[in-house]
């Protein structure tokens, strides 16, 4: 279980966490392991957003995408699946290196991709998302906020609220190839996120 914290959110640095905050790290997603490049995700909220920090190694970024709702898991992209309601909706939100969005209601009757219907139709509005990247001779890293509102997906969490939830990662690699992480390994070969068994849980403690 992940614990999303309150703490207040920084316009002068955006993609700084509480103190309180203890970041995951996500594995990855076929079997477990570590994965080639390290990924954490913190979590924290306020009376109107859960905000999510990625902060990712990196080695080669592929971000070609700039419209919203394009196919950015094409791509390198980190995504958040949220369901509050622990039925058959959840919500997925992606955000790429450059900063596009993507953002879909999915209704997921079986809790598989076969059956799911994807609603990209749908925006979260007053979503809010930048990308830092942090490039030396000898490292590289991308670090990646999204700001997302409560208002967008129908429910503020009272303190001890538990919701089903999942982080994610692709990098596409030309040479390495592809790297799918998660928060909640779903356990699949080809990768698939959207295996709701598999989603992990957060609670919002005070």
């Amino acid at each position: 279980m992940l614990v999303v914290v309150r703490g207040e959110f920084s316009m002068e640095d955006p993609w700084a966490i509480p103190s309180a905050c203890d970041p995951v790290r996500l594995r990855r997603a076929t079997d477990g392991k570590a994965p080639r490049l390290s990924t954490t995700v913190s979590a924290y909220y306020d009376d109107e957003y859960i905000t999510v920090v990625f902060c990712g190694a990196d080695d080669h970024v592929v971000a070609t995408l700039f419209g919203r709702d394009e196919p950015l898991y094409r791509e390198d992209v980190v995504e958040v699946f949220l369901a509050p309601h622990e039925g058959i909706e959840y919500f997925e939100l992606e955000v790429n290196p450059v900063g596009t969005i993507f953002d879909a209601r999915i209704e997921s009757p079986d809790g598989v991709r076969d059956t799911m219907r994807t609603d990209t139709g749908w925006n979260c509005a007053g979503l809010v998302a930048a990308v830092r990247k942090d490039i030396s001779v000898d490292r590289m890293s991308i670090d990646t906020v999204l700001r997302i509102p409560f208002a967008c997906i129908g429910e503020r969490p009272l303190n001890g609220a538990t919701w089903r939830a999942n982080f994610f990662r692709i990098d596409r690699h030309p040479s390495e190839g592809d790297e799918y992480s998660a928060w909640r390994p779903t356990m699949r070969r080809p990768a698939d996120f959207h295996v709701v068994e598999c989603f992990g849980r957060i609670i919002f403690q005070r």
